[in-house]
């Protein structure tokens, strides 16, 4: 999926770290991390982050550890159900514009807590929270008219809402987009195991 990208050795690189991290995740081999004083003063002066990684809130999925990352290394946005608002994509321009970070992850994760919450909803929830269901609905309206099970209804709707994310990233970020055309920076859309620890590509 990275054939003819002109920044094709940052992109590959950079997924490949995550991948390699993700690996040590599993395997329970975590490479030693340096959190001394010397390593915190070296990043006063600035941060080069190789990736951004959009996440769920749900505690069981910290990006950081799932990709065994240290210091500096990944730029992350974090909210319940991976969605996407003004703000988080403010925060994704700036590491693409100002830190020239070359890999966007939408990261999405099974037994996710708000795409369920949302399949049960029916469009309805109460407070701020309805602003999530929002976001997440049309990932399930998509799911059920494919899905064979109710388990099949929340795994489909969790990557539908990965896709639905990346649809909405580049239909309103004009930044995202200079930089997705003129090759510099490469989005991926993957999904978190929560029960193998493994990290998986959807396309």
């Amino acid at each position: 999926m990275f054939m003819n990208f002109v920044g094709f050795a940052d992109v590959l690189s950079s997924w490949e770290k995550l991948l390699e991290g993700n690996k040590r995740f599993i395997s329970g081999n975590l490479a030693k991390k340096d959190f001394s004083l010397e390593k915190r003063k070296e990043l006063l002066k600035g941060q080069k982050p190789y990736a951004v990684v959009v996440g769920c809130s749900d505690s069981r999925v910290p990006p950081e550890i799932i990709f065994d990352q240290g210091l500096g290394d990944i730029f992350v946005i974090r909210v319940a159900g991976n969605v996407l608002d003004p703000v988080s994509l403010g925060s994704i321009e700036y590491a693409v514009e100002h830190l020239k970070t070359p890999l966007i992850v939408i990261l999405g994760h099974t037994r996710c807590g708000a795409v369920q919450a949302t399949i049960h909803s029916h469009g309805k929830a109460e407070g701020n929270l309805k602003a999530i269901v929002e976001k997440i609905m049309p990932a399930v309206a998509n799911a059920k008219k494919v899905a064979k099970s109710e388990e099949d209804l929340l795994n489909k709707a969790i990557e539908e809402n990965v896709k639905l994310q990346k649809e909405f990233m580049l239909k309103n970020s004009k930044i995202i987009n200079k930089y997705v055309r003129a090759n510099k920076v490469q989005i991926v859309m993957a999904i978190y195991d929560l029960e193998t620890g493994e990290v998986k590509i959807i396309k």
